[in-house]
């Protein structure tokens, strides 16, 4: 108390100490590393244990059918139907001890598309207003795209949900000005275009910005934006839509025709493939944070599409539908987008995120499959400022648990602000007008190059 008053005295009030500790980083500044991020959610939980973190050596109800195969990395053996990625693997980091305790999709989608511990563990996680939102709006408000008529966070082809819609895919309390221009179309049918970029017939540039005049002049006579919380942002969002009808490079970024045949083959006819060269596309022409979403549904239940979620009801086995659609489309896809960006001199500059919420129970279940698992698994990162060939942390002999340096999802949160230069304990404003920091975790330093 006499230290405090005497700096009072000095003329260092305490809300002077305060403001000052809240200015002062973290955070070992850093210069961003990546201009962009491609965010591949594999919605329903990837099995660690089937593909990047196998353990040839646990006892046989919990070791993979799968073979390990060898990569170019000599540090790290993948699952057997991978033999394209493995080629990869020398530039690529796997994480293998993220961990949590969120048992449920909603819950733990929430966490990784948010980097936020949800409320509850609940599968009846509602999208309430109050909650954290998607990494890409944060992006968009602390440092948005440089492209004035590209916006700064795109999303698609799915809204994932489990019964309900998973919290976290859009910008929440920072308003609707801060959402993803989301795309609920498949970018691999023939007719794959977005109607919204184009003008109706008869209708001119010049003439829908009178309108827009108009309804600016009504909204501020009708004092809407000051009404509806729904509304708040709509303002910005219209403008945002009036700039990328005025773009060519807008048009072109959104149009995968351009593409050539084979290159579009290389990646996959598939909605999850001709996505990523999408996001190839979109980080090119200058979007900063791209979502593709693998699958709408979870899975459970289905074999030829859905997601990772492969508990073997219904005689929906585990592995015939993995070796048959999950891992054939991975490896199909995700190591083309790797050597896309790389031939094209993007991949230093691209951040390349490949994880779901959770990882599969070591131990195979009664239907021959497995269940959830967030105790433990795995991520994939490439390019972007991680370093190349690496793995960080280490499983138990079952990947049932972290034995050597566990990660949080908020530590790997803030290791994606902080690779796109954003310090992670950078505060924004909740509904309540309360500061609350964008990540409370701390960057893995030693997966930075």
């Amino acid at each position: 108390m006499i230290k405090a008053g005497g700096m009072g005295l000095l003329g260092l009030t305490m809300p002077r100490i305060l403001q000052g500790a809240e200015k002062e980083p973290l955070e070992i500044p850093i210069a961003p590393k990546a201009k962009s991020v491609i965010f591949l959610f594999q919605w329903g939980g990837p099995s660690q244990i089937d593909i990047l973190d196998m353990k040839p050596d646990a006892p046989k109800e919990y070791r993979s059918p799968h073979k390990q195969i060898r990569t170019s990395n000599p540090d790290i053996e993948i699952c057997e139907h991978l033999p394209r990625l493995s080629k990869w693997m020398d530039r690529c980091t796997v994480i293998r001890t993220l961990h949590h305790t969120m048992k449920n999709h909603n819950s733990a989608g929430y966490y990784a598309l948010t980097g936020q511990r949800p409320p509850s563990d609940d599968q009846r996680l509602r999208d309430l207003p109050d909650l954290y939102p998607a990494y890409g709006s944060v992006v968009d408000r602390l440092a948005p795209g440089t492209v004035a008529e590209l916006p700064t966070f795109v999303s698609y082809p799915h809204v994932v949900a489990d019964g309900s819609r998973t919290p976290g895919q859009h910008a929440s309390f920072l308003g609707k000005k801060h959402d993803p221009l989301f795309i609920p179309r498949d970018p691999n049918s023939k007719d794959f275009r977005l109607p919204e970029l184009s003008l109706p017939h008869g209708l001119d540039i010049d003439r829908l910005h009178h309108r827009r005049g108009l309804q600016k002049l009504i909204d501020r006579q009708s004092r809407l934006m000051d009404r509806s919380a729904e509304a708040r942002g709509m303002d910005q969002y219209y403008d945002r839509a009036l700039r990328m009808l005025n773009s060519e490079r807008a048009r072109n970024a959104f149009d995968l025709s351009k593409e050539p045949e084979w290159l579009r083959d290389r990646y996959g006819r598939t909605t999850y493939g001709q996505g990523c060269l999408l996001a190839r596309r979109l980080a090119e022409s200058g979007v900063k944070f791209t979502t593709v979403y693998f699958a709408s549904s979870i899975g459970g239940r289905r074999i030829n599409d859905g997601g990772w979620d492969t508990h073997g009801f219904d005689n929906t086995r585990m592995y015939p539908i993995v070796e048959g659609y999950h891992l054939p489309i991975t490896d199909q896809t995700l190591p083309t987008l790797l050597e896309d960006l790389d031939q094209r001199g993007m991949l230093d500059e691209t951040l390349v995120v490949w994880m779901g919420e959770f990882g599969r129970t070591p131990k195979i279940n009664k239907n021959v499959s497995r269940d959830h698992w967030p105790q433990c698994y795995s991520v994939l990162l490439a390019g972007g400022g991680v370093k190349k060939g690496f793995v960080y942390g280490k499983s138990d002999k079952t990947a049932s648990a972290p034995e050597e340096n566990p990660v949080t999802p908020e530590d790997l949160t803030a290791t994606i602000y902080q690779l796109l230069g954003i310090a992670p304990d950078t505060m924004i404003h909740d509904l309540q007008d309360r500061p609350v920091p964008i990540s409370s975790g701390r960057p893995v330093w030693d997966v930075i190059s």
